[in-house]
């Protein structure tokens, strides 16, 4: 049987090329003002999922 990907999931995570789960910050949409220039620049870079929560990411995109 096919397993449906969670669509939702699949347009916020993506795949390294050695397998590891990247994902994208949070707190980048709005109340901005009151954070630095530095906190936002690195808002901007991506990050690895944690390893608490690759098996949730996993099991939303079976395919990745």
């Amino acid at each position: 049987m096919k397993l449906k990907t969670n669509r939702s999931a699949a347009k916020r995570f993506k795949a390294t090329g050695t397998g590891k789960v990247k994902r994208n910050k949070a707190y980048r949409r709005h109340l901005l003002s009151s954070k630095t220039t530095k906190r936002k620049r690195n808002y901007r870079k991506s990050t690895l999922v944690d390893s608490a929560n690759i098996a949730g990411v996993k099991q939303m995109l079976p395919y990745l």
